[in-house]
């Protein structure tokens, strides 16, 4: 019985006939967050590091996040930059449901914007969230005992009642992270931003009003918008993070539970 071999295209190895232009596809979904249970500059750097190998005519990121944590939304968007920069590609995003927070940070990484009609975009503040418990433990008669070096060391701790001075401290933090961010913004964006309208009070734009106030380049999708841009023949090779199968049960798969609850809550702020 004779085996067939399996054809493989010669233009393959012949490095004087033009192939294909391939886009490689970054997606970008859910919360970013400083734990395995959400998008992180360590998790995503192997496969940001594969978009960018093997000549892309671009990479496209595809995201849907509300946002988390700023400085790995930092660390994943400097990643990109860097990359980007190094190996002259252009980048494109492409906003689903919400690129809000950090996750218009990361798009913002892009050399254009795109979205959705229904897209969200903005949200450019800080918000730090948290639970006052002191009543409660106070109800069942359990002592809080908490000793320090350094005045400074214990803040903001949920089993005792907040302190002014805390607030306040915590307020002047805020403010120097949404300054970083205000900085970054308009780095990124530059003149294409409207400068008759305030920007950066955590609001958010959705569709056409992210793009009149410049917050987005157009409204389009990934594909029609790649192949209007690097014609009809374009290949789409996408990447995704992978997990070990110790990552996909046992105590991983409770903390993913976790990580969930948490996710829908931070989408549920936008009302999706």
């Amino acid at each position: 019985m004779k085996t067939m071999k399996r054809f493989i295209p010669f233009k393959k190895y012949l490095p004087f006939v033009e192939s294909d232009p391939v886009v490689a596809v970054l997606r970008l979904q859910g919360t970013i967050s400083n734990s395995s249970r959400g998008l992180d500059d360590i998790s995503l750097a192997p496969q940001i590091e594969k978009a960018f190998r093997g000549k892309p005519v671009a990479v496209a990121l595809e995201i849907n996040s509300p946002g988390g944590s700023p400085v790995q939304s930092s660390l994943i968007a400097a990643r990109i930059r860097r990359l980007a920069e190094e190996k002259e590609i252009p980048v494109f995003a492409f906003v689903e449901d919400v690129a809000a927070s950090g996750g218009y940070w990361l798009a913002s990484a892009a050399d254009e914007i795109y979205a959705d009609r229904g897209s969200m975009l903005g949200s450019i503040g800080v918000i730090s969230a948290g639970f006052g418990l002191s009543d409660l433990i106070g109800r069942y008669g359990v002592e809080r005992r908490v000793h320090t070096a350094g005045k400074s060391k214990s803040l903001l701790d949920p089993f005792q009642p907040q302190k002014p001075q805390d607030v306040e401290r915590l307020k002047v933090w805020l403010e120097q992270l949404h300054t970083y961010f205000i900085d970054h913004i308009k780095s990124r964006r530059g003149d294409k931003l409207a400068q008759d309208q305030d920007l950066f009070t955590g609001d958010v734009w959705i569709g056409e009003k992210a793009v009149e106030v410049g917050l987005a380049d157009g409204i389009g999708h990934l594909v029609p918008v790649l192949k209007d841009r690097f014609g009809e023949k374009v290949r789409f090779r996408r990447l995704s993070q992978r997990r070990s199968i110790f990552q996909r049960f046992g105590a991983q798969a409770i903390h993913d539970a976790i990580g969930g609850i948490e996710e829908r809550a931070a989408f549920g702020r936008f009302g999706l």
